[in-house]
Protein backbone atom coordinates (compact mmCIF):
# COMPACT_ATOMS: atom_id res chain seq x y z
CA UNK A 1 0.00 0.00 0.00
CA UNK A 2 2.79 2.80 0.81
CA UNK A 3 4.52 1.79 -2.58
CA UNK A 4 1.46 2.74 -4.42
CA UNK A 5 0.70 5.91 -2.05
CA UNK A 6 4.19 6.51 -3.27
CA UNK A 7 4.28 6.42 -7.14
CA UNK A 8 0.56 8.14 -6.78
CA UNK A 9 2.71 10.96 -4.71
CA UNK A 10 5.56 11.18 -7.79
CA UNK A 11 3.09 10.76 -10.54
CA UNK A 12 1.41 13.97 -8.93
CA UNK A 13 4.59 16.12 -8.29
CA UNK A 14 5.63 15.05 -11.98
CA UNK A 15 2.55 16.49 -13.55
CA UNK A 16 2.78 19.60 -11.34
CA UNK A 17 6.57 19.98 -12.75
CA UNK A 18 5.54 19.58 -16.74
CA UNK A 19 2.98 22.67 -16.08
CA UNK A 20 5.11 25.68 -16.45
CA UNK A 21 7.02 23.46 -19.11
CA UNK A 22 3.46 22.78 -21.27
CA UNK A 23 2.93 26.47 -20.93
CA UNK A 24 6.43 28.08 -21.83
CA UNK A 25 6.21 25.49 -25.11
CA UNK A 26 2.53 26.10 -25.63
CA UNK A 27 3.42 30.13 -25.88
CA UNK A 28 6.74 29.75 -27.95
CA UNK A 29 5.01 27.77 -30.20
CA UNK A 30 1.72 29.85 -30.61
CA UNK A 31 -0.28 26.53 -29.77
CA UNK A 32 -2.20 29.03 -27.41
CA UNK A 33 -4.47 30.83 -30.25
CA UNK A 34 -5.99 26.82 -30.81
CA UNK A 35 -9.01 28.13 -28.96
CA UNK A 36 -9.54 30.82 -31.05
CA UNK A 37 -8.50 28.88 -34.33
CA UNK A 38 -6.92 25.94 -35.70
CA UNK A 39 -4.31 25.90 -38.21
CA UNK A 40 -4.36 23.66 -41.13
CA UNK A 41 -0.76 22.96 -42.26
CA UNK A 42 -1.88 21.86 -45.89
CA UNK A 43 -2.29 25.56 -46.85
CA UNK A 44 -1.18 28.00 -44.32
CA UNK A 45 -4.26 29.15 -43.46
CA UNK A 46 -6.97 29.26 -40.14
CA UNK A 47 -10.23 28.33 -39.71
CA UNK A 48 -12.35 30.65 -37.49
CA UNK A 49 -14.03 29.08 -34.49
CA UNK A 50 -17.81 29.86 -36.26
CA UNK A 51 -16.71 27.30 -39.26
CA UNK A 52 -15.44 24.64 -36.60
CA UNK A 53 -18.89 25.17 -34.25
CA UNK A 54 -21.10 24.76 -38.08
CA UNK A 55 -18.70 21.57 -38.84
CA UNK A 56 -19.37 19.97 -35.16
CA UNK A 57 -22.80 20.81 -35.67
CA UNK A 58 -23.47 19.49 -38.64
CA UNK A 59 -21.76 15.99 -37.80
CA UNK A 60 -23.85 15.62 -34.36
CA UNK A 61 -27.34 16.37 -36.27
CA UNK A 62 -25.95 13.72 -38.45
CA UNK A 63 -25.72 11.38 -35.88
CA UNK A 64 -28.95 12.81 -34.00
CA UNK A 65 -31.01 11.98 -37.02
CA UNK A 66 -29.41 8.52 -37.92
CA UNK A 67 -32.12 5.80 -37.09
CA UNK A 68 -30.87 3.14 -33.96
CA UNK A 69 -33.23 0.63 -35.45
CA UNK A 70 -36.22 0.32 -37.51
CA UNK A 71 -39.30 -2.16 -36.86
CA UNK A 72 -42.61 -2.65 -38.15
CA UNK A 73 -46.50 -1.96 -37.31
CA UNK A 74 -49.57 -0.25 -37.44
CA UNK A 75 -50.13 3.21 -37.12
CA UNK A 76 -53.82 4.54 -35.62
CA UNK A 77 -54.77 7.58 -34.44
CA UNK A 78 -56.16 8.89 -30.77
CA UNK A 79 -57.19 11.37 -28.86
CA UNK A 80 -57.46 13.16 -25.84
CA UNK A 81 -61.30 13.71 -25.50
CA UNK A 82 -62.50 10.16 -25.99
CA UNK A 83 -65.04 9.57 -23.43
CA UNK A 84 -62.94 7.42 -21.17
CA UNK A 85 -59.98 9.58 -21.34
CA UNK A 86 -58.66 12.18 -18.93
CA UNK A 87 -56.24 13.95 -21.06
CA UNK A 88 -53.16 13.02 -18.89
CA UNK A 89 -50.06 11.14 -20.34
CA UNK A 90 -48.71 7.84 -18.88
CA UNK A 91 -44.91 8.87 -19.23
CA UNK A 92 -43.53 11.55 -17.16
CA UNK A 93 -43.89 14.51 -17.65
CA UNK A 94 -47.95 13.44 -17.74
CA UNK A 95 -48.95 16.44 -19.97
CA UNK A 96 -52.61 17.13 -19.72
CA UNK A 97 -53.07 16.91 -23.83
CA UNK A 98 -56.58 18.64 -23.60
CA UNK A 99 -54.68 21.68 -22.07
CA UNK A 100 -51.67 21.58 -23.54
CA UNK A 101 -52.03 19.92 -27.14
CA UNK A 102 -50.56 17.14 -29.58
CA UNK A 103 -47.21 18.48 -29.52
CA UNK A 104 -44.05 18.20 -26.98
CA UNK A 105 -40.89 20.17 -26.94
CA UNK A 106 -38.42 18.11 -26.70
CA UNK A 107 -34.66 19.87 -25.86
CA UNK A 108 -32.70 18.10 -28.64
CA UNK A 109 -35.43 17.43 -31.72
CA UNK A 110 -37.11 20.00 -31.27
CA UNK A 111 -41.07 20.02 -31.65
CA UNK A 112 -42.38 16.78 -32.20
CA UNK A 113 -45.81 14.76 -31.61
CA UNK A 114 -47.18 12.63 -29.01
CA UNK A 115 -47.89 9.36 -29.55
CA UNK A 116 -48.46 5.71 -27.27
CA UNK A 117 -46.62 2.66 -27.32
CA UNK A 118 -46.63 -0.86 -25.39
CA UNK A 119 -44.44 -0.91 -22.61
CA UNK A 120 -41.49 -2.46 -25.27
CA UNK A 121 -40.75 1.21 -26.15
CA UNK A 122 -39.40 3.50 -23.48
CA UNK A 123 -40.77 6.68 -22.54
CA UNK A 124 -39.08 9.70 -24.78
CA UNK A 125 -38.34 7.36 -27.25
CA UNK A 126 -38.36 9.37 -30.15
CA UNK A 127 -39.90 7.71 -33.53
CA UNK A 128 -40.19 8.62 -37.44
CA UNK A 129 -41.69 7.65 -40.20
CA UNK A 130 -43.80 8.69 -43.38
CA UNK A 131 -47.56 9.03 -44.38
CA UNK A 132 -48.41 10.88 -47.02
CA UNK A 133 -51.76 11.33 -46.20
CA UNK A 134 -50.74 12.93 -43.10
CA UNK A 135 -47.42 14.81 -44.19
CA UNK A 136 -45.33 14.98 -47.26
CA UNK A 137 -42.24 15.16 -44.68
CA UNK A 138 -41.16 12.66 -42.16
CA UNK A 139 -43.26 13.17 -39.11
CA UNK A 140 -41.30 12.50 -35.70
CA UNK A 141 -42.90 11.79 -32.75
CA UNK A 142 -42.08 11.09 -28.75
CA UNK A 143 -43.67 8.32 -26.90
CA UNK A 144 -45.04 9.53 -23.92
CA UNK A 145 -48.23 7.17 -23.66
CA UNK A 146 -49.39 3.81 -22.90
CA UNK A 147 -52.34 1.52 -24.47
CA UNK A 148 -51.48 -0.09 -27.51
CA UNK A 149 -49.79 -3.46 -27.98
CA UNK A 150 -46.90 -4.77 -29.84
CA UNK A 151 -44.88 -2.66 -32.37
CA UNK A 152 -48.50 -0.65 -32.91
CA UNK A 153 -48.18 3.23 -32.51
CA UNK A 154 -51.30 5.42 -31.59
CA UNK A 155 -50.73 8.98 -32.86
CA UNK A 156 -52.50 11.61 -31.01
CA UNK A 157 -54.65 14.05 -33.01
CA UNK A 158 -56.88 16.73 -32.16
CA UNK A 159 -60.14 14.74 -31.92
CA UNK A 160 -61.30 11.67 -32.35
CA UNK A 161 -62.95 12.60 -35.29
CA UNK A 162 -59.63 13.59 -36.95
CA UNK A 163 -57.97 10.49 -35.81
CA UNK A 164 -60.34 8.06 -37.39
CA UNK A 165 -61.06 10.43 -40.66
CA UNK A 166 -56.70 11.36 -41.18
CA UNK A 167 -55.30 8.35 -39.85
CA UNK A 168 -57.62 5.70 -39.34
CA UNK A 169 -55.35 2.17 -39.33
CA UNK A 170 -52.18 2.45 -41.78
CA UNK A 171 -50.54 -1.01 -41.52
CA UNK A 172 -47.33 -2.24 -42.06
CA UNK A 173 -45.56 1.05 -41.65
CA UNK A 174 -42.06 1.25 -40.93
CA UNK A 175 -41.02 2.98 -37.99
CA UNK A 176 -37.28 4.18 -37.13
CA UNK A 177 -36.04 4.72 -33.75
CA UNK A 178 -33.78 7.73 -33.35
CA UNK A 179 -33.49 7.60 -29.57
CA UNK A 180 -34.37 5.10 -27.22
CA UNK A 181 -35.83 6.64 -24.06
CA UNK A 182 -34.54 9.60 -22.30
CA UNK A 183 -30.55 8.46 -22.44
CA UNK A 184 -29.79 8.71 -26.23
CA UNK A 185 -28.41 12.24 -25.84
CA UNK A 186 -26.11 11.93 -23.25
CA UNK A 187 -24.49 8.89 -24.76
CA UNK A 188 -24.05 11.07 -28.33
CA UNK A 189 -22.53 14.09 -26.11
CA UNK A 190 -19.67 11.43 -24.37
CA UNK A 191 -19.18 9.97 -28.30
CA UNK A 192 -18.74 12.70 -29.60
CA UNK A 193 -16.06 14.54 -27.11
Amino acid sequence: MKEYIRSRIIMTLEIIALIPVSLLLTKATNIGTAFASTENDNIGKYVGQDTIQVSQNILYNKNLYEPLYSFTGDLTGYAGDCKLCTGYLACPPRTNVLKDGIYHEDKMYGTLRIAASSRKYPCGTIIEFNVGKLSDEPIRAIILDRGVGGNDIDLLMDSEGLAIKEVGRVKNLEFKVLREGWKKWEVLIIKNL
